[in-house]
């Protein structure tokens, strides 16, 4: 399944953007799950200037590796969220709360600070007939699934206490990540692996799925 690119101009809302210039595509690795994703003729970097976000780089654009793994994961583990509900920390394009959603989580919130991003995981979610909430990094729910969230260590600062305060008033929280170097090993405890690509790459990458000890 995938879209026809129009060739007017790129000055447009995030939304019309996203519809009108990327591709609605299954995902070789869920092919259950559709996600709308760049071509090399989507002017996404035009896009991003004109919305004077030439800085912010487009997490939301591509499925990552650790929120890949988390993914599959929930195909392969669907009781870990059945029932139960559950956010999406840094959802990005909303893979990991779609995934959750096609598990049978009993509600998906889902926490992005990038505007645009907020944008394409609605979309993303409409098309593939689930639904998640926005919500703040704070929301109480149930289960936490945090994919990519420790890709430099500035970051990893800032998200890594978000996540512990989660953990210790009792939500379960599973951390997807291809291992990188500000990753808090120490902290988690690895309970699967699979290989995946990353950021739209062919290549597959090693990715694991951790639990964070709370």
């Amino acid at each position: 399944m995938g879209g026809c690119l129009p060739a007017s101009g790129i000055n447009a809302s995030p939304k019309n953007f996203i519809r009108q210039r990327f591709a609605l595509e299954k995902l070789a690795f869920r092919p259950d799950i559709a996600l709308y994703q760049p071509t090399p003729k989507s002017g996404l970097t035009r896009f991003l200037a004109e919305q004077d976000r030439a800085d912010t780089p487009p997490y939301w654009a591509y499925p990552w590796a650790g929120g890949a793994a988390l993914a599959l994961y929930l195909r392969d583990c669907p009781k870990s969220v059945a029932g139960r509900s559950v956010l999406d920390f840094g959802a990005g394009s909303g893979l990991v709360g779609i995934a959750a959603a096609k598990a049978a989580a009993g509600s998906v919130f889902a926490f992005e600070p990038d505007p645009v991003g907020r944008v394409a995981l609605e979309l993303n979610a409409d098309a593939n007939h689930v639904a998640l909430t926005l919500s703040d990094a704070h929301a109480p729910a149930e289960i936490i699934l945090a994919g990519d969230v420790f890709y430099d260590s500035t970051v990893g600062a800032k998200t890594l206490p978000v996540l512990l305060n989660h953990a210790e008033r009792g939500a379960k929280v599973f951390v997807g990540d291809p291992f990188r170097r500000a990753l808090p090993l120490p902290l988690l405890d690895q309970i699967e692996e699979y290989q995946v690509p990353d950021m739209g790459g062919g290549a597959l990458v090693r990715a694991g799925v951790f639990v964070l000890r709370g």
